[in-house]
């Protein structure tokens, strides 16, 4: 996944930026931004790239000639739900981690269940 912090550089100066998070990222540097965009694991970008095949239909593009035209404001609704998804998918990735940590440092060892 990749965040590209030139989409800020699109905004018109004269915008005033009333979202908090808009404005806290236009301060973050670019390194901070990729490292976070990059620390989705596969299991997330796969979900996600299924949830956005799923809003916009999956033909086999080798036996369709697919094309998708939608507006901005529906494009922009469909980021966000993908944007959302992925926030909310590492958040419970993060919790099954602590579950399984927490689960190996309950039981004796050897008998730690699998959260596979």
């Amino acid at each position: 996944m990749v965040f590209d912090p030139e989409i800020f550089a699109q905004m018109k100066e004269s915008e005033e930026v009333s979202n908090q998070l808009l404005a806290y990222l236009q301060h973050q540097s670019p390194d901070i931004l990729a490292r976070v965009a990059k620390s989705a694991s596969p299991e997330i970008k796969d979900i996600i790239s299924r949830n956005v095949q799923g809003l916009i239909g999956v033909l086999p593009s080798e036996e369709f000639n697919v094309q998708i035209s939608t507006d901005r404001e529906n494009m922009a609704g469909m980021l966000a739900s993908a944007m959302m998804t992925g926030y909310f998918l590492r958040q419970m990735e993060q919790r099954m981690e602590l579950d399984h940590q927490a689960s190996q440092v309950d039981s004796p060892e050897g008998d730690s269940p699998r959260c596979d």
